[in-house]
């Protein structure tokens, strides 16, 4: 949306408006036969990004769309309707008007009423709200609010041409209308379907097949213009029938986005600008009137969203920005200016005031967006969402993250150490984390629903498979529930920690974005990932972990049949970190096959008083008394440093000892035991820690898990939970769910779809 306004703006200011009054500069920079070839170039990036969101759309959505969305965005649409029309009658008995600014005074109340599904969905992946509450709600509403549009068109179209042509006509070209949308349904659409069904999974289409589908898109904005309608019209609807995601939608959006979106859609937008004068504008009362009406209808729309959404129960600060995305225009609006203009229905004032007052109001309303939203504000909790002050005879619930396969051997096994049992069981909430590619929507839904939303269910099958495998060892002690969510990066982390809290998530396990070869070196490194595992860190309302599995973990087939101990070491420097770490620590030390040593690190010059009442100390207490009655199994050491050099060092002489090493993540800065170790060019990942950073390095071969608390600074809000998130999130009651303080009905609170 950013882009869209600079471009516009950009052609405003080269266009008539300012230089293009210099004939000279006009003539050299936008000869006329160069203006020509600009405007193909605007055509066909027009075309192709409506075949782009076209072929990324999914109509089950609409399937989806619960009452309370629906209601608001028909009151988005009619709204504008109203408050534009009782404007424009006002008046008109007011004072005399021409019958040009009469025709076009409607055409703009009609054009207020607009809000494009695509032009929604664009601006909330800029936002990186996708994925969000508010997000699933713009989307839904927005979705309602386009199809009464389209109906709303689609009347007017056929009365106006009963109107000015005969019946026979009229009829005729209907006819071939319905027929154009038959052939794309049941002749276009099987023959694509068989044309590419031999694709191999995981791969792109071949070039014949994606030229071939090509060919057809072009056919189709000829038909569509043959038969009255925009060129872009058959691709977009030729798009819409095809299935979303691979391998036609990945292949597509993969090959035409970039030259589309950085070329082709800037030229539509600058050429839009360069045909706008503003300076013809001046001393005409029409001006005013029309503004006027213009900005009327932005009022109508605003109140038409707000108004209902404060009214199902929509926090004002989520209502207010849900509005304001409502308001929000952009490519699909300018080329509706464009076709009226062209057409004649609508004169140069108004497309100009339309398209001015749309740049003015988009770009503040995404900023307020931007300032009045965030996300994060759901994702904290009223309690304490941790392992160590859960109690020990409660379930633990932990939230396993996954990005591919490989990463489910050394998963499993954790959740094996972490000692599930009929008195002690836990709920493993599995996540198959996907990248938002050949989609336009992004969505959290439980596994066996996949196959409904989108193609990516067979990739997911074997890890679904895994960890059923494992629920069936474990013989009632764990149970097991799979979600899978399609996001992109940039707002990834709003799934996992809206699952996290949903769920009451006890601790999150997020598999290292870096990955490591059986030779003991690193085999390949995901930055987006890194980029999703710290903002789940900072978010979370629960605490979380980071597994770094070099093969000892994952290597091994299973921790219970082991022959031998898994050696488990926990090196504790004090903190709240570290408490947490000891706290799972304890309860994998407690497991017949692992060897449980927990390491204290203490400074030779700090002493206990006698009586001091510490939580640590009382902590590592009650373990040393277990470990004393394991004969032998689990153990308690202590080293006695002087700085982090020797610190280093003893971490170092303990590589070969242990299969696991945990430890917490944040530490006391100005503790001895870190001296030297705190220097921040040293540190390659933060977000690790500082002895987790040292554990990190290529030079260990144990595997590592790095603990961080949930930060105690929390306060809840539910905000719109309750309008989006379908009932199927619920997990029949293994758990109280959270407080709701949305002020629904007790039974929608629960879980009202949109």
């Amino acid at each position: 949306m950013v882009v869209t306004g600079d471009l516009c703006m950009a052609g405003i200011i080269i266009g008539p408006t300012i230089l293009g009054r210099y004939v000279t500069f006009m003539r050299y920079l936008f000869p006329p036969e160069g203006r020509v070839t600009l405007q193909i170039f605007a055509n066909l990036g027009f075309m192709f990004h409506f075949f782009i969101l076209g072929v990324q759309l999914n109509a089950n959505l609409l399937k989806k769309v619960g009452t309370n969305a629906a209601l608001i965005g028909s009151l988005a649409f009619a709204m504008p309707y109203v408050i534009g029309g009782l404007t424009y009658l006002t008046m008109r008995s007011l004072m005399p008007m021409d019958q040009t600014l009469r025709t076009g005074l409607v055409v703009v109340v009609t054009a207020n009423s607009l809000s494009s599904f695509p032009v929604i969905i664009s601006l909330l992946s800029e936002l990186n709200i996708l994925n969000s509450e508010l997000g699933r709600l713009a989307i839904y509403t927005s979705m309602v609010s386009d199809l009464c549009c389209v109906c709303m068109a689609t009347t007017l179209t056929t009365v106006g041409a009963f109107r000015e042509h005969s019946k026979w006509n009229s009829l005729s070209s209907m006819f071939w209308m319905v027929f154009f949308v038959f052939v794309i349904l049941f002749v276009l659409r099987p023959f694509i379907l068989w044309l590419t069904q031999k694709t191999p999974e995981g791969q792109q289409l071949e070039e014949f097949h994606f030229f071939v589908i090509l060919v057809l898109v072009f056919g189709c904005a000829f038909c569509s213009q043959y038969l009255g309608r925009q060129p872009a019209f058959g691709p977009l609807l030729l798009g819409i029938v095809l299935p979303e995601g691979p391998p036609i939608a990945t292949t597509v959006v993969k090959k035409l986005d970039t030259i589309t979106n950085g070329l082709f859609i800037p030229v539509f937008f600058a050429i839009s600008g360069l045909t706008t004068d503003l300076m013809a504008f001046r001393g005409r009362r029409a001006l005013a009137i029309t503004e006027l009406v213009i900005i009327m209808g932005y009022v109508g729309k605003f109140l038409g969203t707000l108004l209902p959404a404060l009214y199902f129960g929509v926090p004002f600060r989520d209502a207010t920005s849900l509005a304001l995305i409502m308001c929000c225009k952009g490519i699909i609006d300018v080329a509706i200016y464009n076709a009226w203009r062209d057409g004649k229905i609508m004169d140069d004032l108004c497309f100009g005031l339309l398209l001015i007052t749309m740049l003015i109001v988009t770009g503040i309303a995404r900023i307020m967006v931007g300032r009045l939203y965030d996300p994060s504000r759901r994702y904290t909790a009223y309690g304490r969402r941790t392992i160590l002050n859960s109690s020990n005879n409660s379930r633990l619930r932990i939230l396993v993250c996954i990005q591919n396969e490989e990463h489910v051997p050394g998963l499993i096994n954790l959740l094996e150490a972490s000692n599930p049992t009929r008195f002690n069981p836990i709920t493993v909430f599995v996540l198959h984390l996907s990248e938002l590619t050949g989609h336009a929507v992004a969505s959290l839904v439980p596994h066996h629903h996949l196959k409904k939303v989108t193609s990516q269910a067979t990739s997911s099958k074997h890890i679904v498979n895994a960890f059923n495998r494992y629920e069936q060892r474990q013989q009632g002690s764990a149970l097991v529930q799979h979600f899978n969510a399609i996001a992109p990066y940039s707002s990834m982390h709003d799934d996992v920690c809206s699952l996290a809290l949903d769920k009451s998530i006890t601790i999150v396990i997020l598999p290292y974005h870096k990955q490591w070869t059986i030779f003991g070196s690193v085999g390949a490194t995901n930055r987006s990932i890194k980029y999703v595992n710290g903002k789940i860190m900072n978010k979370a309302p629960c605490s979380v972990s980071f597994l770094i599995d070099r093969g000892q973990l994952g290597g091994n087939p299973s921790v219970v049949i082991g022959k031998t101990f898994y050696r488990i070491a926990l090196l504790f420097f004090g903190g709240v970190d570290d408490l947490e770490a000891l706290a799972y620590g304890r309860r994998m030390a407690e497991h017949p096959n692992i060897s449980f040593t927990l390491v204290r690190f203490k400074h030779e010059k700090v002493h206990t008083e006698k009586g001091e009442i510490n939580p640590e100390h009382e902590l590592i207490r009650e373990y040393t008394i277990s470990a004393a009655m394991s004969k032998g199994k689990n153990q308690y050491r202590e080293e006695t440093v002087k700085d982090g050099s020797e610190t280093t060092q003893i971490i170092r002489s303990m590589e070969d000892g242990f299969d696991l090493v945990i430890v917490g993540c944040h530490h006391d800065p100005e503790s001895p035991l870190l001296l030297g170790l705190m220097n921040a060019d040293w540190v390659e990942c933060p977000e690790l820690g500082v002895i987790g950073d040292i554990l990190a390095a290529t030079d260990f071969t144990f595997s590592v898990l790095v603990v961080q608390q949930q930060p105690p600074t929390s306060t809840c809000s539910r905000s719109v939970q309750s309008l989006v998130f379908p009932a199927s999130f619920d997990d029949g009651g293994d758990c109280p769910p959270p407080h709701s303080t949305n002020p629904i009905s007790s039974d929608e609170s629960k879980r009202c779809p949109v």
